[in-house]
């Protein structure tokens, strides 16, 4: 046998040798994600542009505006700090109102920053717009809130709601502008605009006002005390900028409010407590001599039970609080109100996601603090 057929016969053979191999048949891709909020191609959708009814908590409703969900008019800007023009960019506190007996609810919105979330605050509450419903008994209801993945969104908000007709509210950002909001619904199905509701309760205060970190925009204190009271409410907070400022004053003056309150400790310090308050409460006395003023102490943070530093910080503000709130009253200045901060996120150190910002948690018990307060000056 020649050599070259003998070595072809020793591979044939230990090729006879080897198990079978099976061939594997080819791995299935894998299927895609559907996105179960998005919308499908055969949905014929009837959009209202919500500038057509107005927003609740939108104040200065007849003053020229750079932009329409801007929280202050355009001859702020140059008149209040920059930081505070800036912040007031963001749509915290807006909310749209409307009527309709559609089950399925869609919006159409584009915010105006690409940072659609914080490290410490999820893309729901800064960029993310949250609805509510009132239940047969006219208590407002969570529904369902929009996920943002992109600046401009188009989804479908809600489905499969339980047949009705119903008051909707939908909350905008906290941190972040809106360029246009279109709520929709299917077509043929009717949705009416609700006007806003007049003598909202006014919060000036600090980047917790403003809504940090609450993970939905429902979920600031401001907002659940809206609910609780049905009332309006318009939110000044401006984050790392609620300084009482007499500039600020000068519009939250121009406001037809229920109650002033004023939340703006955790930005100061005593010194410019002892500077500020006394001058900002008579410049809103003078101008509205019979609405409420509420006067918060400033929030303990989480931590400070640990550092000493802290707790002499929070110490030194509210004794600073307390002696022009004593002043304000020996002038004879009537309507005030002292919320103590103490216990503004609980005592168990869970209220806040950073020490200094409140958690859902932490804004629920600030409502629950805050509403004996404002009951009373509510006179409910």
């Amino acid at each position: 046998m020649r050599p070259a057929s003998a070595l072809l016969l020793a591979l044939l053979c230990a090729g006879a040798a080897l198990p079978a191999q099976t061939a594997k048949p080819a791995a299935k891709a894998a299927p895609k994600s559907v996105d179960r909020y998005a919308l499908r191609p055969d949905e014929k959708v009837s959009w209202h542009d919500v500038r057509e009814t107005d927003l609740e908590g939108r104040a200065f409703p007849d003053a020229e505006r750079k932009g329409y969900f801007d929280r202050l008019p355009a001859e702020a800007d140059g008149k209040v700090t920059a930081a505070v023009w800036g912040l007031s960019r963001d749509s915290a506190g807006l909310m749209f109102r409307f009527r309709t007996d559609a089950t399925t609810i869609y919006a159409h919105y584009r915010v105006t920053k690409p940072q659609l979330a914080m490290p410490h605050m999820p893309a729901t509450g800064v960029s993310g717009l949250d609805l509510y419903a009132r239940d047969k008994d006219g208590k407002w209801r969570w529904v369902q809130v929009a996920r943002p993945g992109a600046q401009e969104m188009k989804l479908r908000l809600a489905d499969g709601l339980d047949a009705g007709e119903r008051e909707y509210a939908l909350y905008l950002p906290l941190f972040n502008g809106v360029e246009f909001l279109h709520v929709g619904v299917p077509a043929g199905k009717q949705l009416t605009g609700l006007k806003p509701r007049a003598k909202p309760v006014v919060f000036y205060g600090t980047s917790i006002t403003h809504g940090a970190c609450a993970t939905r925009p429902g979920m600031v204190h401001t907002g659940i005390l809206g609910r609780r009271f049905d009332v309006p409410v318009v939110n000044l907070g401006f984050s790392g900028n609620g300084r009482m400022d007499k500039e600020v004053g000068d519009f939250l003056v121009r406001i037809d409010a229920a109650a002033y309150v004023i939340d703006c400790l955790p930005n100061m310090n005593a010194k410019e407590v002892a500077q500020k308050c006394v001058p900002l409460v008579r410049q809103l006395r003078a101008a509205r001599p019979g609405t409420p003023i509420l006067l918060v102490e400033d929030r303990r943070n989480t931590d400070s039970w640990i550092i000493a530093g802290r707790r002499k910080h929070h110490d030194d503000n509210h004794a600073a609080l307390k002696a022009a709130y004593e002043q304000l009253v020996k002038e004879g200045v009537t309507g005030l109100s002292y919320v103590p901060g103490d216990h503004l996120y609980g005592d168990d150190s869970d209220g806040a996601t950073d020490g200094s910002h409140a958690s859902d948690l932490g804004f629920f018990r600030q409502a629950d603090v805050f509403e004996p307060f404002l009951k009373a000056a509510l006179g409910r």
